[in-house]
Order: structure tokens, then C-alpha cells, then sequence
């Protein structure tokens, strides 16, 4: 009887092992992207999965007699040994040194989509602004990409008299969100916080409140050489987390392995990848072939060529790779056959569109609040729109 119970009890723990290594490769999406796995270090995580669970399989099921010492410490050292690497295996995380994003974008001039500056390629209304703010304005940072919305909005509603230039400043969605939570901006207008970031605001006790004014894309892009037009979000999953590493998978067998570019944690481009991604781990970025594919800004890094091919991918918003840091070299992915249009946008068949947001640091008074509900307003709209932007609603 004790026999047949012992039996019973290892059955089950056989089965709850296996299924649960099922669930945990299934969580990771190796069942669906089992066919597009092109590398090692992709199929490592089924590897230890599939090692462990049986390791720890013939752990319960062997005699443990004192001849079989040696191989049930093996087996237990295996199965110990899969559990720790696992994590590393799922984010590629095996090389001593790796490439850190790049931040820098020292070519790109800024002082044009200043407030009242000189050759300003700020958009203007036709009529008078709604909205006068003669004193106390409010300062403003944000996102690079979103600069020449909210400098526009200072331009028109700002009296240049009482205008001063730090009330208007760009220190990137990382810098914008963390003078935000210290309490040294009133309003910044970027994407949604990350998970980092939310933790950091949490820490500090600040209160951010998000309102919705516009809407753009989060784009993927290649070398205009590259003969890849289209690739599904799946694919891009795949890449992202390692799945897949070579052009080939995706039908460029001459593309070779995948230079996939990604951003500094923290920032706009960063935080979007992540949404896009939700719980799947992203590789870490993974050591470069040569240095000359190391460059200042990922749109520029993208186009570059590596042996007779662009091989490299990566991801900006629309408005910033299509208008204020353009590379001719470069292209827009369509994602599962939508290209980022504004069109796209709009109707929604382009999956990665997004709202970005006036963020503040607490509920919005006072001019603060005056300033987000004339961005609401037709005017405010408008000025969105004819940035290059799809506003909230149909303001006309």
C-alpha cells in the first residue's frame, strides 16, 4: 500500500514538474516562436528548462543509494545550476561587457523649435490664441520629439515680454520625468512613465497625473536597403527577446545576424519598446561586431552598412525619425501590413499607436490647469495637428 502511495506521489510530482516547466516556456512564448528560434543562445531557456525538469525528474524517482552519490549530486547540482541560469539564459545576459545604448544627439540643432527664436519651424495660428498668460508661466519640459509641440503652445499663449528662456526646456524624457517628481517643472509632455519611473515618483511622493493630448507612433525601422518591408509584432517579440537572431528567419538570407539597436532605460523610445514587449524580457543589448557600428543616434546607427548589408534594426517615434532627426537612408517597417500613417494612426490599423500626455506633479492649477485645458481646446488641437501630430479628437 505505502509502495503504490510513494508511486502516486512521484507520478504527480513528475507531472506538476513538466507541466510547470510547460507553463513557464509558454509564459515566455517559446511555444509560439518555437519555429522562428535561429540562434543558441534563444533556444538556451528551453535548454535548461528541459534539463531541469528532468534532472529533478530522476532525482525523485532513482534509488538514492550511497553508490549513486556521486550522480545524485550531479543531477542535483544540474537542477540547481538550470533555476540560477535561467533568468541570464532569458535576457541573453552571457557576456562580461556589452554595448550600452547610446544617448548623446549632438547633431541635432534645437534652438529652432525654441520659443520665439530666430528661423523658428514652430507651427503659428492664424488667429489669436484663446489663451493669454501674462505672468507666472508655467515651465515646461519633455521628450526631444515632443519639443516643437509644447514650445508651440508656450509661443502662442506666452507674452514674450515676461518670457524667459528656462521656462521652455528639453532634457529628454528621462531628465523631464525626474525634474517633474523633485518639483522642478510644472508640466512635462512625454509617453507614459516606465515601471522605473512610477517607482521612483512612488519613492518620492509625488502624485502624477496624466492627461491624454495627442496621439503618435512608435516605429521600427531599417535600411532603406533592406529588402524587409513588413514584419509582424510577433517577429518583433522574437527580436527583442532573442528569439530570433538572423535576417534569414525573416526571408533576407543575405542579411546575416540582426544588429537590434535599442535605447537607454529611461527614455521615451525605451519605455515604448517596453510596452510593446509588457512581461517578455528584453535581450540585453548584445556586444557589437566592430565599433564602427557604434554611432550618436539610433536613427543614424540604423542605416549603417556591415558587410556589404544594413543588418541593423531599430525603433524611434514617427515625428522625430520622419521630421526632426530624418535619415534619408533609412525606412519605416509596416507592422503587420500597416504602415505608421497618420491615416493609420487615426483609424487604428496601425497597432503601435499611443496617447503621449501633459504630466504633472499633482492635480493642474491655476495656470497649469488654464494651459492644459486651452491644449484640449480646438486651438490646442490644431497646433498638434499641424505640428505632424494626431490630436486627441477631431477638433474641426
Amino acid at each position: 500500500m505505502k509502495h503504490k502511495a510513494a508511486t502516486v506521489i512521484r507520478v504527480l510530482f513528475t507531472v506538476f514538474i513538466w507541466i510547470f516547466g510547460g507553463y513557464t516556456l509558454n509564459k515566455y512564448e517559446f511555444f509560439t516562436a518555437f519555429g522562428d528560434i535561429d540562434n543558441i543562445a534563444g533556444m538556451m531557456p528551453v535548454v535548461l528548462v528541459l534539463t531541469g525538469s528532468a534532472a529533478i525528474t530522476a532525482l525523485f524517482w532513482i534509488k538514492h543509494t550511497k553508490q549513486l552519490i556521486p550522480f545524485t549530486a550531479a543531477l542535483a547540482l544540474l537542477s540547481v545550476l538550470s533555476a540560477a541560469l535561467f533568468p541570464a539564459a532569458l535576457r541573453g545576459n552571457w557576456w562580461i561587457y556589452t554595448t550600452a545604448p547610446q544617448e548623446t544627439q549632438t547633431e541635432l540643432d534645437l534652438e529652432v523649435y525654441m520659443p520665439f527664436a530666430k528661423n523658428s519651424k514652430l507651427v503659428r495660428l492664424a488667429e489669436e490664441a484663446e489663451l493669454q498668460i501674462n505672468d507666472h508661466l508655467p515651465v515646461l519640459d519633455g521628450a526631444t520629439a515632443l519639443l516643437p509641440v509644447y514650445a508651440a503652445f508656450a509661443e502662442t499663449v506666452y507674452d514674450e515680454a515676461v518670457f524667459e528662456r528656462d521656462i521652455v526646456l528639453c532634457t529628454n524624457t528621462r531628465g523631464a520625468y525626474e525634474a517633474l517628481i523633485s518639483g522642478n517643472r510644472d508640466i512635462i509632455f512625454a509617453a507614459g512613465a516606465s515601471e522605473r519611473q512610477l517607482a521612483e515618483a512612488k519613492a518620492a511622493g509625488a502624485d502624477l497625473r496624466f492627461t491624454p493630448i495627442g496621439r503618435e507612433a512608435f516605429v521600427f525601422l531599417a535600411g532603406k536597403e533592406n529588402p524587409v518591408d513588413n514584419i509582424t509584432y510577433q517577429q518583433i517579440r522574437n527580436i527583442y527577446s532573442g528569439k530570433t537572431a538572423y535576417w534569414g528567419t525573416l526571408g533576407w538570407r543575405e542579411g546575416g545576424k540582426i544588429i537590434a539597436y535599442q535605447r537607454p532605460e529611461g527614455s521615451g523610445s525605451q519605455t515604448g519598446l517596453q510596452n510593446i514587449m509588457g512581461k517578455l524580457p528584453i535581450q540585453v543589448p548584445q556586444p557589437l561586431p566592430d565599433p564602427v557600428l557604434a554611432g550618436v543616434s539610433l536613427t543614424q546607427q540604423v542605416s549603417v552598412e556591415w558587410r556589404g548589408v544594413q543588418p541593423a534594426v531599430g525603433y524611434s517615434y514617427r515625428y522625430y525619425a520622419a521630421v526632426m532627426y530624418a535619415n534619408p537612408e533609412t525606412k519605416f517597417l509596416k507592422i503587420d501590413g500597416a504602415e505608421p500613417s497618420p491615416e493609420n494612426i487615426q483609424n487604428g490599423s496601425y497597432p503601435f499607436a499611443d496617447d503621449f500626455y501633459a504630466v504633472t506633479n499633482g492635480e493642474p492649477e491655476g495656470n497649469t490647469k488654464l494651459l492644459i485645458d486651452w491644449i484640449l481646446s480646438p486651438q490646442g488641437q490644431k497646433i498638434i495637428h499641424e505640428t505632424g501630430y494626431t490630436p486627441v479628437y477631431d477638433y474641426n
